[in-house]
């Protein structure tokens, strides 16, 4: 199973924590990493077909405090779609003027959508073809930029359509909101004032969030798999599907 990371704040946080927490688990999912880091409309992103525990540009990424207010990271072990950099998630598109970027866990059995020819996956993954069909499908029900909300239930229809397929744990943004859909395994925990200490359950690193905080600031974190060992981190249901704006956390429909 791949591991996601997800965070949605209301400021630009570096989310270094929450990424060593992550790259540990890569010793069982070792078929490549990435990360996306949106700024403004603009979108960096770092892919490697290593594993995140072995790559370079995983120890620059501990190292770098990037500051964002969405981040999508996935440590990947393959399913679908051999390992190489063009199957490496996270995977990136434009649509209304802005980048959007998914990453997703699972599998999905036989799902071949009828493409068109402004979104094509490049790798041969059943879920970049899943990222490219709802792209594909938002630009169909929305002849522009729809609000948040509006895009949000368009989204919570078009879920149960993948979900039928098999398992779809899945991240997506666009630099203004975070959407996160659990078939299985997916956590949420928001991280505001009053901060306290936190450790990593995978490694020993604890930050006082207290220190690096303001009491304005307020960041919601989604995982996998809880990341820490002393926060309480909410379980998805199954079929469940959440937005996150500025580090607030609601279900959607």
């Amino acid at each position: 199973m791949c591991q996601l990371l997800g965070m949605n704040a209301n400021t630009p946080t570096d989310v270094m924590f929450s990424f060593t927490g992550l790259a540990t688990r890569a010793d069982e999912h070792k078929d490549g990493f990435g990360i996306s880091f949106f700024e403004g409309r603009g979108l960096r992103l770092f892919a490697d077909p290593h594993s995140a525990r072995e790559s370079p540009v995983a120890e620059l990424i501990k190292t770098w405090p990037i500051r964002s207010d969405n981040v999508i990271a996935h440590i990947r072990k393959a399913t679908q779609g051999r390992v190489a950099l063009e199957n490496t998630h996270p995977f990136q598109r434009e649509l209304w003027g802005r980048y959007w970027v998914m990453a997703h866990n699972g599998n999905l059995v036989d799902f071949h959508p009828r493409l068109h020819g402004a979104f094509r996956p490049v790798g041969d993954t059943d879920s970049e073809r899943a990222f490219c069909w709802l792209m594909q499908e938002l630009a169909k029900a929305h002849a522009g930029v729809p609000a948040i909300d509006e895009l949000s239930c368009t989204l919570a229809e078009l879920m149960p359509q993948l979900h039928r397929h098999g398992t779809f744990n899945m991240l997506l943004s666009n630099g203004e909101a975070l959407w996160a859909h659990a078939s299985t395994h997916l956590h949420w925990v928001v991280r505001e004032h009053p901060f306290q200490p936190v450790s990593l359950r995978d490694e020993d690193l604890r930050v006082d969030f207290a220190s690096v905080t303001t009491p304005a600031d307020r960041v919601a974190v989604i995982a996998t798999e809880p990341l820490t060992a002393d926060e309480a981190w909410t379980a998805f249901a199954p079929g469940e599907l959440r937005v996150f704006e500025n580090g607030r956390s609601r279900a959607v429909c």
